[in-house]
């Protein structure tokens, strides 16, 4: 099957969260699968033609039109990919190449990504690349679908389209001015665009798309709920019979304790306890804890954001630690009160908080393998990846059952067992408290107990090869439809 996916990250080139994660993974998966021809489409920012380790060679050039512009397009094709997966940057300067800081957040998103848009499939066409499947991904690419039923379809025949929602929250909006001035769309897609008098590109994904999935089965079911769909539940509940869930896996190579080259010592699910008491070691000294090996290490690699669950910590932490013998070492950057917080947290309890406010992809390798217990008390998470990640390194989880955490950590007894980490069902900081503190019981009281549970942990598959072979399925079932 000829597969093409477009998306506005991916790693190792690129990459601001989870998406870039899941776009590194997932088309090297399916290009695993015999038959399968995958090419990926990102743009060619400024951080990627500035990467001397990047190698690419420009193969076609061709110019995009959105209304009234005409914009360059230049197809740089990655040449020294080892898994197959063919990766084309879409160049160019005045949108992507030109631009330095954050790939997201300019005055001009909408149109930045209504040309990437266009220009995935003018790239298509000009690499005579007729792909049986499109997979575009959250709002950046939204409008894929859109154009291609609108434009594309007579130069795709048979081409199905699929739509992945990795976080709903951020939808594509612009003035409805953007409609005529910048799509040029015809007038049959203002209804299908517009949202209370503006437009919004996700939800003409959802209802031009031939399929739209989302990164857990509870998500899914979750978007029904106003709740949880930031105002697209209406929507949603329409195109209910086109949606499915399915959970991310975790790139099981790149997370991986028996080869990973950031960390100190190097363990395995059948033998990691001298291997995860030298990387818990090393960590306490790296981040200016003592050395306590008995005492439990509480850790969380997150962007220290609302909905990550960080008021429930906030709330909770000096309880838990005026009751409870624990460390706690946070890494991460975000908002201004939750950095500040946890940096004063710090100063306070300096042999007991340590709190790492940056960027740190090694750091956040060694926390996974030196920690004892990862925090994700998020307030929702589509799918979640630390969470999965955490649980590869042999450290215990204990979160908030919601979206992938619900599909990913079933909760365990008080002995540890039935399940795989800890988790609390009503989002408040009593509730979570109560989860840690279940968690640190069964560490002190029960350590045979609490190393089964690791053991186990460490035993789940969370590679990307089941969660393949459902895109499989779901792309068979558009092209036969």
């Amino acid at each position: 099957m000829r597969i093409a996916i477009a998306a506005s990250e991916g790693a190792p080139y690129i990459k601001s969260g989870g998406l870039g994660d899941v776009m590194e993974a997932l088309p090297s998966a399916l290009q695993r699968i015999d038959g399968n021809e995958v090419a990926l489409f990102l743009p060619y920012y400024g951080k990627i033609r500035n990467n001397p380790a990047i190698k690419t060679e420009l193969v076609k050039a061709f110019y995009v039109s959105l209304s009234w512009r005409q914009q360059y397009a230049g197809i740089l094709r990655l040449t020294d990919r080892a898994d197959g997966v063919q990766v084309y940057f879409i160049d160019n300067l005045y949108y992507f190449g030109g631009r330095d800081g954050a790939i997201y957040g300019h005055g001009d998103d909408s149109e930045r990504f209504a040309f990437f848009s266009k220009a995935c499939l003018d790239a298509m066409v000009a690499l005579n690349f007729k792909p049986d499947v499109i997979q575009c991904n959250d709002w950046q690419t939204a409008l894929i679908p859109t154009f291609l039923s609108a434009y594309y379809a007579p130069l795709f025949p048979g081409t199905k389209c699929m739509f992945t929602i990795h976080n709903i929250e951020y939808q594509g909006w612009a003035d409805m001015g953007f409609f005529d001035d910048t799509l040029a769309l015809p007038q049959e897609y203002r209804s299908i665009l517009d949202m209370n008098g503006a437009v919004n590109m996700m939800k003409g994904a959802i209802e031009t798309a031939h399929l739209v999935t989302t990164v857990s089965e509870s998500y899914a079911k979750e978007l029904m709920y106003p709740y949880f769909a930031h105002g697209l539940d209406g929507v949603i509940a329409k195109a209910g019979w086109k949606l499915t869930g399915i959970t991310n896996g975790i790139d099981t190579n790149t997370f991986n304790p028996e080869t990973d080259p950031a960390l100190p010592a190097h363990y395995h699910k059948k033998a990691f306890r001298r291997g995860k008491a030298q990387c818990k070691a090393a960590l306490q000294e790296e981040v200016g804890l003592p050395k306590k090996a008995d005492t439990p290490l509480l850790v969380m690699v997150t962007r220290l954001v609302g909905h990550k669950g960080l008021d429930l910590l906030c709330y909770a932490i000096e309880n838990l630690l005026a009751r409870n013998d624990f460390q706690l070492l946070i890494l991460g950057t975000g908002d201004q009160k939750f950095e500040d917080f946890f940096r004063h947290l710090a100063d306070k309890y300096p042999d007991r908080v340590a709190a790492k406010i940056t960027f740190n992809l090694g750091l956040a390798s060694r926390i996974y393998a030196g920690g004892d217990i990862y925090l994700m008390p998020s307030k929702s998470e589509p799918c979640g990846l630390s969470q999965m990640n955490a649980m590869r390194y042999g450290t215990v989880p204990v979160v908030h059952a919601t979206g992938g955490l619900r599909d990913t950590v079933p909760g365990v007894d008080e002995n540890g067992e039935g399940g795989l980490g800890f988790t609390f069902q009503s989002y408040n900081g009593d509730d979570f408290r109560q989860a840690v503190e279940s968690c640190l019981r069964l560490y002190h009281e029960k350590p045979e107990a609490f190393k089964a549970l690791i053991a186990k942990d460490m035993s789940e598959d969370f590679s990307w090869n089941q969660p393949a072979q459902k895109y499989m399925a779901l792309f068979a079932q558009m092209c036969n439809n």
